[in-house]
Parts: C-alpha cells; sequence; structure tokens
C-alpha cells in the first residue's frame, strides 16, 4: 500500500524503528516490533545506516518483517555514502521483498566515511527513485531549519526542489515547541509546498537523550519543556513520566490544529509507543 492513500482519510499515525547494533543479531528487535504492531500504527518506517556501519543489512530484513505482520514499512535509504549500484540492489530487493515505500534521504554526514557524492542530495535521489519503479516516495524536512542551511528560506527553497522531484509527502524531524510547526507549515505553504506533513514527535524520557537529540539536529527547548526536564531529571521514572505527558500534549495540540499525521520516534520503546498510543487513541481516530 501506498501511504500517500491515507492522507486526507484521517490523521496519519506511524513509528520509526532502527535495527540492533551489528554486533547484536537481528532477532532481538523482534519482540519490540511485535509489541509496536500490536498498537496498530498506519506504518512503520526503519532507518537504514550509513555506508559501512554494519546495521544497513538488517534494515530490509525488518521491514519485510513488519510487512509480514500486516503493517505498512517505509524504509529509509539515505544516499550520501551510497554508489548508484548499492542503491539500486536496495531498491531492487525492496522490490523483491514487496516494499512500496521509501523515505529518501541524503543523511548525515559522517566524518569517519568519506562521502559517496553519487547522489549530492535527497532531491537527487528522489528524481532517481521515480525512474526505477511505482514507489510512494517520503522526504524529510525540518520545522527549525536543516542545520546545513544557511536560513529557512534556503531550506524551503530545497525543500521545495525535493517535492518537485517527487515527494509524495513529508516527515519532520523532531521538535518541542509546536509554534515552530506551525510557522514551518506556512511558510512551506506560501512556497507552493502542497503535499503531507508528518510531525515528527520524540518522546524525551532520560536527560542523556535530551542532550543528544539537541546536539545532533538543532531542535529549541521551550521554556515549559526545561522546567518540567530540569524538575525531574534526578528522577528516571518521573522524567519518563513527564517526557510522555509532553509528548502527549504536543501531539493532542497538533491533532487540533489539523496536522496531516503523527510520526512518532519510539526509540525502539514499547512501553512509551503504548502509554502514548492509548493516551491519544481517541484523539487520533476522531
Amino acid at each position: 500500500m501506498h501511504i500517500k492513500e491515507l492522507f486526507g482519510q484521517k490523521t496519519v499515525y506511524s513509528f520509526e524503528v532502527f535495527p540492533p547494533k551489528k554486533t547484536s543479531p537481528v532477532e532481538v528487535i523482534y519482540e519490540t516490533l511485535d509489541e509496536l504492531n500490536g498498537l496498530k500504527p498506519d506504518f512503520i518506517s526503519v532507518t537504514f545506516g550509513a555506508g559501512g556501519s554494519g546495521n544497513s543489512k538488517y534494515a530490509l530484513e525488518i521491514a519485510s518483517k513488519i510487512k509480514a505482520s500486516g503493517i505498512t514499512p517505509m524504509l529509509h535509504l539515505p544516499c550520501i555514502n551510497f554508489t548508484r549500484a548499492e542503491i539500486d540492489a536496495a531498491l531492487s530487493e525492496a522490490q523483491e521483498r514487496g516494499i512500496e515505500n521509501i523515505l529518501a534521504l541524503r543523511g548525515d554526514i559522517n566524518p569517519d566515511i568519506p562521502p559517496v557524492d553519487e547522489f549530492r542530495h535527497a532531491s537527487d535521489l528522489i528524481s532517481y527513485i521515480k525512474t526505477k519503479g511505482s514507489f510512494d516516495i517520503a522526504g524529510a524536512c525540518y520545522p527549525e531549519c536543516h542545520p546545513d542551511a544557511e536560513n529557512l528560506i534556503e531550506d524551503i527553497t530545497n525543500l521545495r526542489k525535493k517535492v518537485e522531484a517527487g515527494a509524495d509527502h513529508l516527515i519532520t524531524q523532531l521538535f518541542f515547541d509546536n509554534d515552530s510547526f506551525y510557522e514551518f507549515r506556512e511558510k512551506a505553504a506560501i512556497a507552493g509546498i502542497n503535499v503531507p506533513i508528518e510531525a515528527g514527535i520524540m518522546p524525551v524520557v532520560n536527560k542523556n537523550q535530551i542532550e543528544r537529540m539537541v546536539t545532533t539536529c538543532g531542535a529549541s527547548l521551550p521554556k515549559k519543556f526545561v522546567r518540567i526536564m530540569t524538575r525531574y531529571e534526578h528522577s528516571p521514572e518521573a522524567l519518563c513520566d513527564a517526557g510522555i505527558a509532553y509528548a502527549v500534549d504536543q501531539i493532542v495540540d497538533l491533532v487540533a490544529s489539523g496536522v496531516d499525521g503523527i510520526h512518532l520516534y519510539t526509540m525502539n520503546k514499547p512501553y512509551v509507543a503504548r502509554k502514548i498510543s492509548e493516551a491519544v487513541s481517541g484523539i487520533i481516530g476522531a
């Protein structure tokens, strides 16, 4: 099933998972998948490691496992560290396994892995995938501006190139301030970007996670968020509950404001996904 067909019918609700480390067997994620599948998301996306990372070999297997469970899978496909031949092989195997949905990404620059540079930008990959079959293609976007862009105008200009290249819908990077998302959505619409945009929500459940996420994606931290995290940072159980509550609050506000979809970054934590899903089940389906 093409994910783009879901938008407009409902508020799309989806999860993201990542493969286990290359030192672990792929089976360690199967119990997590069983629990997430039971929450009945519209689709589950699977991250795909950079070339040389070692865990990318698991991504297609995990996506196939999701599909076999009756849930639609989406395969992440970064391009900066892959050759055209490697991209062709991944797309070919995806087709053989019946995986129809791709999240096309440039991918993070890893200082330890020299870029291949056969595809410099996600828009290049999207254009290429369009020639390789009837895939549904999602693109990524940053409500608070991509870290490599000089400003939001440049970033939205590049985002429009992704849509013009063939992206059917978009998924945002995580954010903690809904107003940032609403401002971004308005600017995107003014720029002529008229495809559905799913809001990426990260439930923060520990202090190290906060610091890591802010460093990697540059998300701003609203005063309300900082107060909550500061108050409970020395109580893991309380911080977990507070992080879940904050994510639920974000989702309620987003759905009330007509968001196209919610993409939950589960961090492979089914307990967190379940608590949030239970809290918003009536809202998402309303």
